[in-house]
């Protein structure tokens, strides 16, 4: 994979305006009313439409909340891979470290009414929709504190009443729902969108995922796209706030986000076999999205470098809090074997006294 090297001026500030200097106040987390306009990364490349501006207006309260967020997300998915090599986490697990700016991005410019619908790489995009550490590693772990009860792990998070609709084992199983959750909210005429993440309504290619869907070659002759630089969370929100209203007004919409995990595929790919250690580093020196957000934040002067480490050992810390939390939750109760698979009355259901016996109705 070729790397595109990034012109540092880029983080340079283009603007700012506010009623009152900035410079001299603390905290900048909750600043919301000075404007800063920045540029994103690079331009976008679209097709079938026109691409949206590059520059973006923020707030130091949004900049904070994306670099502790991301923060956050980053330490969650390393922890992640140390539990699953402790066998505390079994089965199938993937990673998202490196993609954080696609979640982060996302969430910016849309509602929790919005509904996201993914593959199996969710962690990070249960916790951009509000989900808790707590549940995210309980899941992790099969324990029964976890989002889908302890039932689902790694690969099927879910929270419907942040219109998440979970991560999907089956690649691709996510994409006939997506489209059947657009269409729901255009025949109540809902001013929502549905956004499909992987083999992408608005639908999201991933190209992270180090592969190339056939999907967009057959239809993307016809459906508006944009390519954005995936590892940029202001070229994220810009694009799906573009993608949002297009889809409202006009329909479907492909974003094709130019990403890079830093983890293999999987905890059974070492990630390192078709691609070096120094391309991988690479990426992280020059387009790593955390980073990004950290040169702006310094740059505008809204945090120091102690502050930013601050905020980071209180990730790790929370981290490991929550997997000391999970660690005591239960694992499911047998019984829970055959719920949540038939119809209410249909089934497989365990009764008696020891809830030892099972009886089977079928329709």
């Amino acid at each position: 994979m070729a790397l595109a090297r990034r012109s540092s001026n880029l983080l340079k500030p283009l603007s700012t305006a506010s009623s009152s200097s900035f410079l001299h106040r603390r905290p900048f987390s909750t600043d919301d009313s000075t404007t800063i306009t920045i540029e994103t990364s690079v331009p976008f490349t679209g097709h079938n439409c026109e691409p949206p501006s590059r520059s973006i207006d923020t707030t130091p309260k949004e900049l904070m909340t994306f670099f502790t967020d991301m923060a956050l997300m980053r330490r969650m998915e390393i922890a992640a891979d140390s539990l699953y090599k402790s066998k505390l986490i079994r089965g199938f697990c993937h990673l998202y470290d490196g993609q954080e700016a696609v979640s982060i991005g996302m969430e910016a410019a849309i509602t929790k009414k919005d509904c996201i619908i993914t593959a199996y790489r969710d962690h990070c995009i249960f916790l951009g929709r509000g989900g808790t550490l707590l549940e995210s590693f309980a899941e992790l772990m099969g324990r029964q504190g976890g989002c889908s009860r302890g039932k689902g792990g790694s690969m099927h998070f879910y929270k419907k009443d942040a219109c998440f609709f979970g991560g999907h084992g089956i690649v691709g199983a996510q994409v006939p729902l997506g489209c059947g959750l657009a269409f729901a909210q255009k025949y109540r005429k809902e001013d929502h969108v549905t956004f499909t993440i992987i083999i992408t309504m608005v639908w999201v290619q991933l190209n992270g995922e180090l592969q190339r869907v056939l999907l967009i070659t057959s239809v993307g002759i016809y459906v508006p796209g944009l390519k954005v630089d995936g590892m940029d969370a202001f070229a994220v929100k810009q694009a799906c706030k573009f993608a949002k209203e297009h889809a409202l007004k006009n329909g479907p919409i492909i974003l094709e986000m130019d990403t890079y995990r830093y983890h293999g595929h999987s905890m059974s790919d070492p990630g390192s076999t078709y691609r070096t250690r120094d391309e991988i580093s690479g990426v992280r020196q020059e387009r790593d999205p955390i980073e990004r957000i950290r040169k702006l934040i310094l740059a505008h002067d809204i945090a120091n470098e102690k502050e930013l480490k601050d905020i980071e050992k209180l990730a790790r810390k929370e981290v490991d809090e929550a997997i000391a939390k999970a660690k005591e939750s239960p694992m499911p109760d047998e019984t829970e074997l055959f719920t949540n698979v038939y119809r209410k009355g249909y089934g497989v259901e365990s009764f008696g006294a020891d809830r030892k016996e099972l009886r089977a109705t079928l329709p």
